[in-house]
């Protein structure tokens, strides 16, 4: 059976969690059955890099070059994306389609040894490979260490468990679609402690002459989730951020403004 629409994603396990939610909710706007959405697994550069970090491995682009390569060949139709995986700057045939509703962006706090960064004693140590969550841990506590950690969020969990640190910080959004919300030890004010760029949202791509595609989108984009995350590339983009820079970047879009 030829099916509607043939959609891309990682294979890791949180990416196809949050592609079958968006699946879902796609399938019943256009009114069609989850069966017509044919969700495709495809391995990325950077989920085989295990061993080192982005920085190291080449960046933002290691986990969306083969998406955009299976559109190129048409393999797939659409492309799903963390939005915080996205380069700033996108290829010219590929496009950023359609930005579903916003999850929550905010950091969770995740620890058997405290219930926040404040209250981590002396000489604990925080895991985390994301620059921007090591400045920030090292500008509120300069008293912790802080261990690279590396991985997805079963890994990174599993590695809490092993004694690898003391606390890490995981992004709300991936634990809520992940339906593991309750291991959040608490969370973060990201107005005291913003998070990532685009952080809880997502990206829909496809090539960017594809007309009919479009066609399936239109109306399914979410507007301020929209505004937000333009507001937050903009920023990224004035100061060449990318993962070699501990940027966070938080928009909020109120009342349609």
């Amino acid at each position: 059976m030829t099916s509607l629409l043939r959609i891309g994603a990682r294979g890791s396990k949180l990416s196809l969690a949050q592609t079958e939610l968006t699946c879902a909710t796609l399938a019943k706007h256009l009114g069609v059955g989850s069966s017509d959405l044919e969700i495709i697994p495809i391995t990325t550069s950077g989920d085989r890099i295990q061993d080192r970090v982005l920085i190291e491995a080449g960046g933002k682009g290691l986990f969306t070059k083969e998406l955009d390569e299976a559109l190129r060949d048409n393999r797939i139709d659409l492309g799903i994306h963390s939005l915080k995986d996205l380069p700033t700057l996108l290829p010219d045939d590929i496009a950023l389609a359609c930005v579903p509703e916003r999850e929550d962006p905010r950091d969770a706090f995740v620890s058997h040894a405290a219930r926040s960064l404040e209250d981590l004693p002396a000489g604990a140590n925080v895991g985390t490979a994301s620059l921007r969550r090591q400045a920030q841990v090292l500008f509120a506590r300069p008293d912790l260490g802080v261990v690279v950690m590396r991985g997805n969020v079963d890994t990174r969990l599993r590695k809490l468990e092993a004694g690898e640190a003391d606390a890490t910080f995981l992004a709300l959004a991936g634990l809520k679609r992940l339906g593991m919300e309750s291991r959040a030890t608490s969370l973060v004010d990201p107005y005291d402690t913003p998070p990532a760029a685009c952080q809880g949202a997502l990206a829909i791509t496809s090539r960017a002459d594809d007309k009919r595609v479009r066609e399936f989108l239109h109306g399914f984009e979410n507007a301020a989730a929209r505004l937000e995350i333009e507001a937050e590339r903009a920023f990224l983009a004035a100061l060449d951020g990318s993962c070699r820079t501990p940027i966070a970047a938080l928009a909020r879009c109120t009342n349609g403004e």
